[in-house]
């Protein structure tokens, strides 16, 4: 930040760019802008106190020093708008700066008050109202940010400030009092917050959406030319909306939860729970300080559940302006029978009732949005938002309850640690939670220390008055359903009393019993009496009726298959993974007699099946400490577990490889995104959904150390993967399992080592996230570019595209990449391991970092922050840390588990980049563009050493292995060996030719090792500074690629000086042409095919024979780099364009300059022959067209438009128009004669390619065919607008396109750094430096 700053004598001078640490005291100047501001270049050259504008600088400086403040800030001159980049920081900073201000003073240049009396309002009151600055965008956020506001005339009087003028402010503005009064404006909406610029305009219509980053908290980058709307457009995806991002919190809603159980326990008894309300402990907690943690425990059954909703709703009624937040735990329910879903049920609630507490959740839903709750670190993530939100100074009083935490299958320990770490933090705060009688949850509750129990057992009186009422409303219930008389009624009612031992559970399973249609009125007395007291002892013999039952085995398997799977399944599923007698099996009604034929120890929910109780499944399971519990398990489970595994994985893997084949949903369009895929009401997966996802663990846990792998299995897997893999994959994308799906084939590669495992996991991992965004690209982008010998690519070979006619040449094996991982949406800039290899960070032109699972290539964290590209990252040795480097001259350090930066250190004067950590962690060094190292502590943030020395850019550092050394490679071509302590520079390693960019100390620290842009990798001894060994043979970029005219060859010209033939066909390389002694940048074919021109930055052409390889001719003239040629019509002329702003033409054969054309004022990026020959066009740096007669060199015409460089130009058949594409992202037609722009078309992307096709009605682009026979008008049309037709590539040059729809998704390394497209043929070259052609047959 740059200030003014007044002296005691009224002079005003600008100070130097201040550190964030080291920013004074100052005000600031709200005002509006007129003839005559002062800019900074006015201030740099003295002509500033000459302009109209100083007034209101020098009012400002004058008022600051009357309020004892040396320092202002004025945004006319106190920002470089001519730095761009200076001017993006300024804007995003603009709000914070507004609110760090001591004082602002708004200048109202149309309000007068000549008289100075401010007390009569009649006389400024009106023309305040109708101020101007009022109006504008940039003062909203200068309205409410600052803590002080002080309204000024033009005569400099003070007319209030905006405490005293809030009501007057509000009737003008509609802004709320709140806002005008210091309230956060995360208690407003979005809608609301974009309410208040409405009626306000701003002289740049971008300026709009950039004026409210401030209100939103959120940086962007500016882009103008953008437009308002898209600009607009930005910041509300930015933003977001809260439903939004509430929908993506909520797992359930713990309110239809409550609704749900109370319906399925018969309805909620006032008289059941109200006991509690007298109950001591209750009363404690409820009324005192002193407990704020209330555990409600007893044994199963005991009506811990239905007690809790019932004080849910006594609280609702008695506490109606508290939050109440609660949560209801099920084993047997996937969903909420984990930590994480607590807390999201908790969060999600209390924001329902508090909106304003949603700013805690945005923070991180703005990072990873859905990703932020259900990855690997959305504990910690949702732990700290929790946590924040109960800190929150708004936060009402609350109260939150979590029912049956013995029912939380994962997480448990987590959660409870929380909860007694949380439940005393804040006074307004009071907790509930029940459970079970468990050992492990008494323990830990104990940590609280400010926690009360209430034991069932210990209240067993009340409980069973409870129990009694339940008991009777249940009889009554009874009695009408089935006619008792009373005497029966009565029986029936003494008979649950007697035995019910308290527990609400065994009276509803007995009455559940009772209310089946076959229990008679007349069997009731009979039936009853069979029923034992106790819980356990009616599952035993609810066991017995199932053994003795004529569907007992069919029982037994639906219970074991129950038992044992890892999540409950819908009755659909179930029939594939249980043996159904023939007659059910499609018979949705009988399969539902089924499950209740299964002793009540199964209930079914929206046709899913889940057990009735959790202590029902532990019976199962031999948990109980009944002796029937085991004698249950033997049953169910006769030769154990791994042999019910083993079923259910036959089974799984039997039914999809009966059901799946290719193109389940009939998508048909290979590039169909998922994002768009509607599943059918006749679901095909939908019996498969669970086989999909768990037959891989089946096949697992059917393995133990008793249990080998039979060959039969062994025989189905292989098979499998054989015939059905790739129908696999796209199942498990339709089913959005993509990730777990890769996990599975990790886990199956672990059981089973067979090269057709590894192959598959490969494949997977390599194509894993195309397939997951476009389910069918699993039979085209992934089988076409995998390896020639890839197994699933052979054995699928059928399935390929037949509208591909020729593929790329590809890889013949595997290479060493595993995986791709893609997210980010500019370069990768670095990317480091953590120390246990777990994660993953990778750090990016868009100003973020990423932290990703290696395994899954899921992304667990997004980071952001910084304000320039994140050049360089780095895990501390203990991975407890994340240190970047960036753009911004920063090193923030984060929690690279909740995502929390935890310092940002600041001293360097340019760009940070590279970092690394000492082998201790004790010590951080930063190289910088500043040309300077910094070492660092990375817990303090202070700077212990700074070590100058070299004369360039500081572009990698290394400490050795025993911390004892640093290097670091510079841009001034030498390695320098540092003392880290001392500062002292030990060695200096020289033999380099140009940038060192990467260096490394080998694991003994004997050796060095650099990496330059003199494409050598260099072994030094570090102690001597001896070069050991110099490796070379890296290729460079593709720079520029034709087609001959008769198609039979491809030339590729490059950065590694060359120019290469290539058979199209084959892909086989015909010639290697050398001789350019620097970038080849442009190639061209004569119209006979005979010649070939190339064009170089060692400023020549040459005219090589592409036959032999021969050079004909090096033309030599050019004082700049040479970017584009191209021959006449008739191949008598050559044109270049030059990056030294001229064209030249030539004659080819002889090799003489015909003609220098000169005007333009920047290099020139392409030139164009007409048809005819008689004129050519160029296209420049300088944004302009030139049309020249090729023989005079006259200049004919100057087309002027384009917002950026000029970089293709091309003539219609005809010669009436030409088309020219730009980097402003525009194409733009021409009438070349009259020199007017006939269309302009957004591309949407920087176009680098034009040609017209034979016919002149369309465009060939690099995004494909386009038709613009009818652009007749100057309006701007968009892409999306024009009938598109034929190949081409898309706009971010990932994917190849038909008529404009994605077709082939383009891997990484197959994208283009240059492209050719040729109707039904396109020919990319790589920044690799490979080249590759494909050939279409027809249109798909």
């Amino acid at each position: 930040m740059r200030l003014l700053e007044r002296d005691d004598t009224g002079a005003i001078r600008l100070t130097g760019d201040l550190p964030s640490n080291k920013i004074p005291p100052y005000a600031i100047l709200s005002h509006t802008w007129g003839d005559g501001e002062v800019l900074f270049r006015d201030l740099m050259d003295g002509t500033g106190n000459n302009k109209a504008g100083y007034a209101k600088i020098r009012f400002c400086g004058d008022q600051a020093w009357r309020d004892g403040l040396r320092f202002f800030w004025v945004d006319t001159c106190c920002i470089d708008k001519s730095n761009s980049t200076e001017l993006q920081e300024a804007i995003n900073s603009m709000f914070c700066w507004y609110r760090n201000a001591a004082k602002c003073y708004a200048y109202l240049v149309d309000v007068s008050i000549p008289s100075r009396d401010v007390d009569d309002k009649s006389i400024w009151e009106p023309a305040f109202r109708a101020s101007r600055w009022f109006t504008r965008g940039w003062t909203l956020q200068e309205l409410i940010a600052p803590t002080s506001v002080e309204f000024f005339s033009r005569e400099e009087v003070l007319l209030g400030d905006r405490t005293t003028l809030e009501q007057i402010i509000h009737d003008v503005t509609r802004i709320p009092l709140k806002v005008l009064q210091g309230g956060r404006l995360s208690d407003f909406s979005v809608h609301d917050r974009m309410a208040w610029i409405e009626n306000r305009n701003t002289t740049r219509e971008e300026d709009l959406a950039y004026s409210l980053f401030g209100i939103f908290d959120i940086q962007l980058p500016l882009l103008y030319g953008e437009g308002k709307e898209k600009a607009l457009e930005r910041l509300r995806e930015k933003t977001g909306k809260d439903d939004g991002c509430l929908a993506d919190l909520r797992v359930t809603d713990p309110r239809h939860d409550k609704k749900r159980l109370e319906a399925a326990k018969g309805g909620l008894l006032k008289d059941s729970y109200r006991w509690v309300l007298s109950n001591v402990q209750f009363q404690q907690w409820r009324d005192g300080e002193d407990n704020r943690l209330l555990w409600i425990k007893g044994d199963p059954g005991k009506g811990k559940t239905m007690l809790l909703c019932g004080i849910i709703d006594e609280l609702k009624m008695s506490a109606p302006s508290c939050l109440l937040s609660f949560f209801f735990c099920q084993a047997t329910d996937s969903r909420i029978n984990n930590a994480t879903a607590v807390l999201r049920g908790l969060i999600y609630l209390l924001v329902s009732q508090q909106p304003a507490l949603i700013s805690h959740v945005r923070e991180q839903h703005n990072l990873a949005g859905r990703r932020a709750f259900e990855d690997a670190n959305a504990w910690v993530i949702l732990s700290e938002i929790f946590t924040a939100i109960l800190q929150d100074p708004a936060l009402r009083t609350t109260y939150l309850i979590i029912d049956a935490l013995d029912e939380c299958v994962t997480d448990l320990t987590r959660l409870l640690n929380l909860v007694a770490q949380v439940s005393c933090a804040s006074s307004r705060v009071k907790w509930i939670v029940s459970s079970r009688n468990w050992l492990q949850i008494e323990e830990q509750l104990a940590m609280a220390t400010q926690n009360a129990r209430l034991s069932l057992e210990l209240n067993a009186k009340s409980v069973a008055t409870a129990v009694s009422t339940y008991i009777d409303h249940k009889v009554l219930h009874l009695s009408h359903l089935k006619q008792y008389d009373r005497q029966t009624e009565t029986i029936v009612r003494d008979y649950l009393s007697s035995n019910a031992n308290g527990t609400f559970l065994w009276v509803a399973l007995v009455c559940q019993a009772l209310e089946e249609p076959k229990v008679r009125k007349w069997h009731t007395l009979a039936k009853l009496r069979t029923f034992p007291p106790g819980l356990d002892s009616l599952y035993a013999q609810m066991m017995e009726q199932i053994g003795h039952s004529e569907d007992a085995d069919l029982c037994k398997r639906i219970l074991a298959v129950a038992t044992i799977v890892h999540r409950p399944i819908s009755l659909q599923e179930l029939t594939t993974l249980v043996e159904m007698p023939d007659e059910i099996a499609d018979d949705l009604e009988s399969l539902e007699e089924v499950v209740k034929v299964c002793g009540s120890f199964l209930t079914l929910r929206e046709q899913v099946v889940y057990f009735v109780h959790q202590s029902a499944k532990d019976f199962l399971l031999g948990k109980a400490t009944h002796q029937a519990s085991g004698d249950a398990f033997d049953w169910v489970f006769p030769l154990g577990v791994e042999d019910v595994n083993h079923t259910i994985f036959s089974k799984s893997l039997n039914v999809i490889s009966t059901v799946l084949r290719r193109d389940m949903y009939g998508l048909e369009a290979p590039g169909f995104p998922i994002g768009e895929v509607q599943t059918p009401a006749l679901d095909p997966l939908a019996t498969v959904r669970y086989p999909c996802l768990f037959w891989v663990d089946h096949l697992r846990d059917s393995i133990s150390d008793k249990i080998r792998m039979k060959r039969s299995t062994l025989h189905a897997v292989y098979n499998f993967l054989e015939q059905k893999y790739l129908y696999w994959l796209e199942a498990l994308s339709l089913l959005r399992t993509m990730t777990e799906g890769v996990i599975a084939i990790r886990k199956l590669e672990g059981i089973l080592l067979l090269t057709l495992i590894r192959d598959v996991h490969r494949f997977a991992l390599s194509y894993r996230w195309i397939i997951e965004q476009a389910p069918l690209q699993a039979y085209t982008s992934a089988l076409i570019f995998a390896p020639t010998g890839s197994l699933v690519k052979q054995n699928f070979r059928t399935q390929k595209p037949d509208w591909i006619s020729t593929e790329p040449v590809v890889e013949a094996e595997w290479n060493a990449c595993l995986q791709t991982l893609e997210g980010h949406r500019d370069y990768v800039r670095s990317v480091a391991f953590s120390p246990d290899g777990q994660r993953l960070t990778s750090g990016s032109g868009d100003n973020t970092i990423k932290i990703w699972d290696p395994t899954s290539g899921q992304c667990l964290e997004t980071l952001e922050g910084h304000r320039g590209w994140v050049r360089s990252v780095a895990f501390s040795p203990d991975g407890q840390r994340l240190a970047s480097g960036s753009g911004d001259n920063t090193i923030k350090i984060w929690d690279p588990t909740s995502g929390q930066c935890l310092e940002t250190l600041e001293g360097h004067r340019g760009w940070v980049r590279s970092i690394a950590f000492s082998p201790d962690g004790q010590r951080l060094a930063s190289g910088s563009g500043d040309n300077t190292i910094k070492i660092w502590d990375p817990t303090s943030g202070q700077c212990l050493e700074t070590l100058e020395g070299h004369r360039g850019y500081v572009q990698s550092v290394s400490f050795s292995p025993d911390g004892q050394r640093l290097a670091s490679g510079s841009g001034d071509k030498t390695i320098k060996i540092w003392d880290p302590t001392s500062g002292q520079c030990l060695e200096i390693l020289e033999g380099h030719r140009d940038y060192v960019r990467s260096i490394a100390f080998l694991p003994d620290g004997q050796r060095l090792v650099s990496g330059s842009d003199d494409n050598t990798i260099k072994i030094w001894d570090p102690t001597s500074g001896q070069c050991l060994e110099t490796l070379e043979g890296h290729r460079g970029y593709i720079r520029s690629i034709a087609f001959s005219p008769d198609g039979q060859r491809l030339a590729s010209g490059s950065n590694d000086n060359t120019i290469k033939i290539w058979d199209p066909t084959s892909g086989q390389c015909l010639e290697t042409l050398e001789g350019h002694r620097d970038y080849v940048q442009s190639i061209a074919f004569s119209p006979d095919g005979q010649r070939l021109a190339s064009g170089s930055d060692d400023n020549t052409i040459k005219i090589w024979d592409p036959i032999s390889g021969q050079c004909l001719e090096t033309f030599e003239g050019h004082r700049g780099w040479v970017r584009s040629i191209a021959f006449s019509p008739d191949g008598q002329r050559l044109a270049s364009g030059s990056g030294d702003n001229t064209i030249k033409i030539w004659d080819p054969t002889s090799g003489q300059c015909l003609e220098t054309l000169e005007g333009h004022r920047d290099y020139i990026r392409s030139v164009a022959f007409s048809p005819d020959g008689q004129r050519l066009a160029s296209g420049s740096g300088d944004n302009t067209i030139k049309t020249w007669d090729p023989t005079s060199g006259q200049c004919l015409e100057t087309l002027e438009g384009h917002r950026g460089w000029v970089r293709s130009v091309a003539f219609s058949p005809d010669g009436q128009r030409l088309a020219s594409g730009s980097g402003d992202n525009t194409i733009k037609i021409w009438d070349p004669t009259s020199g007017q722009c006939l269309t302009t078309v957004d591309m949407g992307t920087s176009v680098a390619h034009v040609l017209f096709d034979h016919t002149g009605r369309y465009l060939l682009t690099d995004v494909g065919r386009i038709e613009v026979a009818t652009a007749t008008t100057e309006n701007l049309v968009r892409l999306e607008d024009l009938v598109k037709s034929g190949y081409g590539l898309g706009q971010d040059k990932s994917w190849i396109t038909c008529n404009g729809k994605n077709v082939l998704w383009l891997p990484p390394e197959y994208r283009p750094s240059c492209s050719s497209v040729q109707e039904r043929m396109i020919s990319i070259g790589c920044s690799s430096g490979r080249v590759i052609v494909i050939g279409f047959s027809r249109h798909v």
